[in-house]
């Protein structure tokens, strides 16, 4: 159930950080869930072989390459799905931005935190 409820917000999140942020645009609520879900998805597979990779670098950049490394899962979702596309990479970046700290508002105002 707290899977269901998490995965919910996530979409809620990236709804409304696709309605704040210019260059991103979401079909609807239903399309926003798949994307999330699938940005999570990317996040744990490739992102993660990527951010093994790119330790030492992401180590110097004090984790600028993981940001980066999911701004690129982001614009991969968008080639895969026709209901979320974003205009590039400034607008795929804003908008990991957008949803992470929505999604911990949303968090602390749902009683979600992590324990």
């Amino acid at each position: 159930m707290k899977l269901i409820f998490e995965i919910l917000l996530m979409g809620l999140a990236m709804m409304l950080g696709a309605y704040i942020v210019p260059g991103v645009k979401v079909d609807g609520f239903e399309s926003a869930i798949i994307a999330a879900v699938l940005i999570a998805v990317a996040n744990a597979t490739i992102g993660l072989i990527l951010r093994f990779f790119t330790f030492p670098l992401n180590v110097l950049s004090l984790g600028l390459i993981s940001f980066i490394i999911t701004v690129l899962m982001i614009l991969l979702v968008d080639n895969w799905m026709t209901g979320f596309k974003t205009t590039g990479f400034l607008a795929a970046a804003i908008l990991a931005i957008a949803v992470s700290v929505i999604k911990m508002i949303l968090d602390s105002l749902f009683g979600m935190e992590k324990k």
